[in-house]
């Protein structure tokens, strides 16, 4: 990364990279220091510990993930409520073809190593969270009903297509969608009548 970065933003992109590629426990401060090009003293006057600097990481994987991939992207590729939640889908196929640059999800990683004690646990249930928040506001939108319910089936789909792939299905995501089209149907209001 070149020496022109800003020192905080160098420390971050390669807590990022490593933390996303090979988990919280398994990666340490000092080659984080080593693999940013910055002094121990110039990580630590940005990021007073390690924990401050997963929660940083964990973050940016909302800007970068949640608001810039899916919900975005998905809010570009669909006209509708409706076909916005199917194209999350479209969205995450195309992510998982990407198969060198695919990461999985830190909020289930970082849940998962850490545990829910964890500040870093506590900082991902709040951002899978924020994810079914704009899965709620879709299917309201939408005109579906039990929009919570709702949220947190089509959620469980999201995190299933993300684990499949990760075990190397690349068509996961069609296989959610499919899945997907079902649950919105049993979401439908009941027809007048």
């Amino acid at each position: 990364m070149p020496l022109a970065v800003p020192a905080r933003e160098r420390i971050l992109a390669t807590a990022y990279r490593l933390f996303t590629r090979r988990g919280i426990r398994a990666v340490g401060t000092d080659e984080v220091i080593a693999q940013s090009g910055v002094a121990k003293a110039t990580l630590y006057r940005h990021f007073p510990s390690k924990n401050d600097l997963v929660l940083a990481v964990l973050q940016r994987r909302e800007e970068l993930w949640t608001l810039g991939m899916v919900e975005r992207q998905s809010r570009l590729r669909g006209g509708t409520p409706e076909e916005q939640l199917l194209a999350i889908f479209d969205v995450f196929h195309d992510w998982f073809q990407e198969y060198e640059d695919f990461d999985g999800c830190s909020f289930i990683s970082v849940l998962l190593e850490l545990g829910v004690a964890h500040p870093a646990g506590q900082a991902s249930i709040r951002y899978l969270d924020n994810i079914r928040q704009i899965l709620r506001e879709r299917a309201e939108a939408a005109g579906l009903v039990d929009v919570d319910d709702f949220a947190r089936s089509w959620h469980i789909l999201m995190k299933g297509s993300i684990i499949s792939a990760t075990e190397g299905d690349l068509q996961a995501a069609h296989r959610g969608q499919a899945m997907g089209r079902a649950l919105i149907e049993r979401h439908r209001p009941p027809a007048d009548g």
